[in-house]
């Protein structure tokens, strides 16, 4: 008796994930008639988080769905922008991250970070419980069914990695009103106030700063200003418009 088969087709968008046989066109997949649509598809090697539409014989299903012999299967990536319901957006990022989120942070996204590897089982509750969206490149952690929500970085180009979570997600965007370094909220401050952090060149230079309401770390118009305002305003040009 042959076993049953179904015709899957995944989006381009979805190639990278997928072995180079199945990349183009519908290829037959062997199921099970027990195993849903969700875990065929994870099998594949597309994490749930890049999936949109489900499409069975052109009608969408839900990832419960278990597929029958015959049927033709259409995997659809996320819609853009992706809204993320049930909280407010904000995000968490892998160790791998760092560069990522201090560029989100100073565009004024809440972004958390872990700076060491803590495991993904931790991450995965840490999302859980804070409703953060998991951004991340492993596809083992965005696989974890305890994950709020997530969504896999394509590129390791932290120019590249900005722009897509900026255009997949739209979060707003308010410039230089957290902390690179631990995402809090900054404040005005005076330079008495934040003189302790001051070397005498930057005292007689610099009159405006502002301070982390959270760990206290002092901020200036120094030395890199000019690259950092350089990131936010190409942000605010490519996506400001657009909320």
């Amino acid at each position: 008796m042959n076993a049953a088969q179904i015709h899957v087709e995944v989006a381009p968008e979805l190639a990278l994930f997928v072995p180079h046989a199945r990349r183009s066109g519908a290829t037959a997949l062997a199921v099970d008639g027990v195993s849903t649509l969700g875990h065929v598809v994870e099998s594949l090697g597309v994490p749930l988080t890049e999936v949109g539409t489900l499409l069975v014989d052109g009608r969408a299903v839900a990832v419960s769905h278990v597929p029958a012999d015959g049927e033709a299967v259409a995997v659809r990536p996320v819609e853009r922008p992706q809204r993320v319901p049930g909280a407010p957006l904000r995000f968490l990022l892998d160790v791998h991250l760092g560069t990522l989120a201090r560029r989100l942070r100073l565009l004024g996204v809440d972004t958390a970070y872990e700076s060491t590897d803590i495991g993904d089982p931790a991450l995965a509750a840490r999302s859980a419980a804070e409703r953060r969206v998991m951004l991340s490149r492993d596809r083992g952690l965005l696989r974890r069914r305890e994950l709020w929500a997530g969504a896999f970085v394509y590129s390791t180009s932290p120019d590249e990695q900005l722009r897509d979570v900026l255009a997949r997600f739209a979060p707003e965007l308010r410039p230089w009103t957290r902390c690179t370094a631990c995402n809090g909220m900054l404040r005005e401050a005076t330079k008495d106030e934040v003189a302790d952090q001051l070397e005498h060149g930057t005292q007689r230079s610099y009159d405006v700063f502002a301070q982390c309401s959270a760990c206290g770390r002092a901020y200036w118009k120094g030395a890199h200003h000019e690259q950092l305002e350089a990131i936010v305003e190409r942000a605010l040009s490519e996506f400001a418009g657009d909320r």
